[in-house]
């Protein structure tokens, strides 16, 4: 396997524009890091390759959080429209994992890999949902939806410690939270296989939540920053979302955070919690 070609798959995927493109490249992508040997100290994206920009589909619309429709399942239009969000996660989620490897240079081998193989993974949870979805009568770009996920990644596209701490370890972490209710609620109406998927998901998010808190502690024992301190000195020096309670604490304690920083987070966020911004970043999670 050559690995130029490995790495322009993976800048082909992050910047294709229509959903049947982007899912085409990471097949693709899939198939050569499969045969992939990374163990070179250089394996990287080479420099032309590195913040390659990201292809969007024309559809779904983009609106602000509040403006995206309701999501309660307890109508079929509502649990297609629910379902239909958190595929917008997931489809975005691929890109975010493709430009966190393709867009900081000079990282071990296993940083790319590990988030190649995430976007790979996140793929598969989008091709999960999007059927679903489908045999609901509807298809991913059928509501709107929005991209905060996509523009803290813009705000933390200069430094991978922020990247690592705002994106998976936080952005991400929290639908460690939103899922379990989200799970409750779809099998009370008898959706089973929406049910099931979520679950798949739940148990790979914890993994790639557990990926962003392994590289942010590396980058900050790199940098001699204390971990847990710099965590809650980036959420404020971003204006970032705390995170949403109550959080699901066994799936946090499995992805990495410790028992006492989830005690500090929870006592930050009562206190953020009636903030306005507070009540906006609200808007942007999957409701259950």
């Amino acid at each position: 396997m050559n690995a130029t070609s490995l790495w322009h798959a993976a800048a082909a995927a992050l910047a294709a524009d229509s959903v049947e493109s982007k899912l085409a490249g990471m097949d693709q992508l899939a198939g050569l890091l499969a045969t992939a040997v990374p163990s070179a100290p250089t394996f990287g994206p080479s420099p032309e390759l590195l913040g390659t920009p990201r292809g969007t589909p024309p559809r779904p619309l983009l609106v602000r959080p509040q403006e995206v429709p309701q999501r309660k399942p307890s109508s079929l239009l509502g649990r297609a429209t629910l379902l239909h969000a958190i595929a917008h996660i997931e489809f975005s989620a691929i890109d975010l994992a493709l430009d966190h490897a393709l867009r900081f240079p000079t990282l071990p081998p296993a940083y790319y890999v590990d988030w190649l193989g995430v976007a790979i993974e996140e793929t598969r949870h989008f091709r999960l949902l999007r059927d679903h979805l489908r045999s609901l009568g509807h298809d991913y770009g059928d509501f709107p939806a929005h991209d905060s996920l996509w523009r803290m990644a813009e705000r933390t596209a200069g430094d991978v410690l922020a990247r690592m701490a705002l994106v998976p370890r936080l952005m991400e972490a929290r639908g460690l939270d939103a899922t379990p209710p989200i799970r409750e609620r779809l099998a009370s109406v008898g959706d089973t296989r929406a049910t099931a998927i979520l679950g798949v998901i739940l148990r790979d998010e914890i993994g790639h939540v557990g990926l962003g808190d392994k590289w942010y502690r590396q980058f900050c024992k790199d940098r001699a920053l204390e971990p847990e301190a710099t965590y809650r000195s980036l959420i404020r020096e971003f204006g970032a979302p705390w995170p949403s309670l109550p959080m699901t604490c066994d799936a946090r304690l499995k992805a990495g955070f410790g028992k006492q920083e989830l005690k500090a987070l929870a006592a930050d966020g009562i206190v953020n919690r009636e903030s306005p911004k507070h009540r906006v970043d609200q808007a942007e999670r999957p409701q259950a």
